[in-house]
């Protein structure tokens, strides 16, 4: 019987993935002409679990794979939903451009094609299809978007929002200051734990995409807000003084670690509070961070090792935002602009 997904434990739950893996390798590995009758959502457990097990990915990316993934099988015609040896090339662009009739954004699109070449990859490697019909599929053109950015005046604003007379306004401050101070990922900060941070040096320990650490400094105003939430506001919202290591930073009013989508929602909230008429997105402060570094005169590598990316072409669209910045300064002032 295949092993089933449940309300486990972390631990439980990496055994249990585990042993999914393991099961669907000795079924790959059986018998060819039996793996090509097996349902696309056993292949797509199978492959989640792989991503977990072999590539280590974060869960917020597998849960994007697994999204785009769904999405795809429900556009499928009936047969190749039920056997991923009869999907073509010509399944996958028709997807594409019902996504792009439907006004799906660009990047949206082109990550859904990222998944599913990941996938058919991972099948071709075990041997389950005789072809890799996403391989031949190019990147859809449509430039880049540059990322929202606020002003450091907005990013001031936003910062004072939180009523600093209440509990949870000043926990509210540290998460901001934490954010804007290190450029962390929402789900980066919802994850901190206490012996994470070091208060004392100045710098915390970031745990990123596929489980990769880094160092990060912190500012002098992160320190203080970090500093005071955690020994003056966290112990009375939990009523512990003294917590262990691996205890969450941040916690709701019912003591519980405050999730990423609870981070992102208060972000909004005072964003709204200060008069910031952006859109705010949940990396809106990771972008104003490394932007600000850059046009203070930041070594593009060094902001590259503070984000956490692997490539450092990934980091380089913030010399886009730069750019387009002094374009519309030298345009305004400049006589000749």
């Amino acid at each position: 019987m295949t092993p089933r997904r449940g309300s486990q434990g972390p631990v439980a739950q990496a055994l249990a993935r585990t042993a999914r893996y393991i099961y669907y390798m000795i079924i790959m590995d059986s018998s060819p002409s039996h793996t090509h009758r097996l349902a696309y959502h056993r292949l797509l457990d199978s492959f989640l679990d792989y991503l977990t097990v072999e590539c280590g990915l974060a869960d917020t990316t597998i849960s994007a794979y697994h999204s785009d993934l769904l999405a795809f099988k429900r556009h499928l015609p009936k047969p190749s939903a039920e056997d991923v040896g009869q999907i073509s090339t010509e399944d996958i662009l028709a997807f594409m451009e019902r996504r792009r009739a439907d006004g799906v954004d660009i990047s949206t699109i082109n990550r859904a094609l990222v998944s599913i070449r990941m996938f058919f990859r991972f099948l071709y490697r075990e041997q389950v299809v005789s072809k890799d019909v996403a391989s031949v599929l190019d990147t859809p053109k449509g430039g880049f978007r540059l990322p929202e950015v606020l002003s450091v005046a907005e990013v001031d604003r936003l910062l004072a929002a939180p009523p600093s007379a209440t509990l949870l306004g000043r926990r509210d401050q540290a998460i901001l200051e934490t954010l804007y101070a290190t450029g962390a990922r929402v789900s980066e900060v919802s994850d901190l734990t206490l012996g994470q941070l070091n208060l004392t040096g100045g710098y915390l320990k970031l745990i990123g995409k596929g489980s990769k650490e880094r160092i990060v400094p912190l500012g002098r105003r992160a320190v203080e807000a970090l500093s005071s939430y955690i020994c003056e506001v966290r112990p009375q919202i939990t009523g512990v003084v003294d917590p262990p290591e691996e205890s969450p930073v941040f916690v709701s009013r019912t003591g519980k670690r405050l999730g990423r989508e609870n981070i992102w929602r208060l972000a909004k909230k005072y964003a709204t509070i200060a008069g910031v008429r952006r859109k705010l997105s949940p990396h809106t402060l990771r972008h104003s961070f490394a932007t600000h570094l850059l046009e203070g005169g930041a070594d593009l590598r060094v902001v590259q090792e503070m984000l956490g990316h692997a490539d450092i072409a990934t980091t380089q669209i913030y010399t886009h935002v730069n750019t387009d910045r002094l374009r519309a300064v030298h345009k305004r002032y400049h006589p000749r602009g």
